[in-house]
């Protein structure tokens, strides 16, 4: 049996506690009570609010997830191979991964207008060096023995790809893809805060400027939980399956 201290119910069972004895000790509206904040949490799923909101900010996190894997998986993959690129490009990748993503959201606004392509845009720069970055160091530490032994049985491109140089490099595609999660759909509440009419990110700027604390966490705690569910349903599912070689 798996000891309480380390059961992660009985840690969230502690956090939830943890809360109530701070919001009975401060008794003021800026810290809600869990219960408090339950009750406009069902309330909003009722309204239909919160999972209208919920799925524009969801649509726009796949959309810019998919776009900065996609690209960002290429770009890496190509400056890996290529050390002459690297070396060329390396400076633009420092540059990139230390502008910080309020500057790059406000630019995309000023260049592009208030318009959705520019709000994805600005998600998708903000994210795309950090899976260049990893896709990069995933190829360079690619077995150059095994990519040898393909070459000596003729593998060809294809079946290269698929059995020698695939099983290595998405461990780091999972790794980029976990953190790229959590990355961008903190980046896309700001987003949607400076220069959207809707989504998570417009609903909480508009509880902001009525201090109503309650419906900021219940806000929080619906996304958290639906990042949770899709980290357990979907990227820890394809993180063991891409360790499973190394057993």
């Amino acid at each position: 049996m798996r000891p309480i201290l380390t059961h992660p119910l009985m840690s969230l069972i502690a956090l939830i506690a943890l809360w109530q004895l701070a919001a009975m000790a401060a008794a003021t509206p800026v810290l809600p009570s869990p219960a408090a904040v339950g009750r406009v949490l069902v309330a909003e799923i009722r309204s239909g609010q919160l999972p209208y909101h919920l799925g524009i900010t969801l649509a726009r996190l796949a959309v810019s997830f998919v776009l900065a894997m996609g690209l960002g998986s290429g770009i890496g993959i190509l400056l890996g191979r290529n050390r002459s690129l690297d070396r060329f490009f390396d400076s633009w990748l420092v540059l990139f991964l230390n502008v910080p993503a309020l500057v790059t959201i406000i630019l995309c606004y000023l260049w592009f207008g208030l318009v959705e392509g520019a709000a994805i845009v600005a998600v998708v720069i903000n994210k795309l060096p950090n899976v260049i970055v990893v896709l990069r160091e995933g190829t360079r530490a690619l077995d150059r023995e095994l990519l040898e032994m393909a070459e000596v049985y003729r593998f060809g491109r294809i079946k290269t790809l698929r059995h020698v140089i695939w099983p290595q490099l998405y461990p780091f595609v999972i790794t980029a893809a976990r953190t790229g999660l959590a990355l961008i759909w903190k980046i896309i509440l700001v987003v949607e805060l400076l220069g959207r009419s809707n989504g998570m990110g417009y609903q909480l700027h508009l509880f902001f400027q009525t201090f109503d604390v309650s419906a900021i966490l219940a806000y929080a705690i619906a996304f958290v939980i639906v990042v949770q569910l899709i980290e357990f349903a979907i990227l820890k599912p394809l993180d063991r399956h891409a360790r499973r070689w190394q057993r």
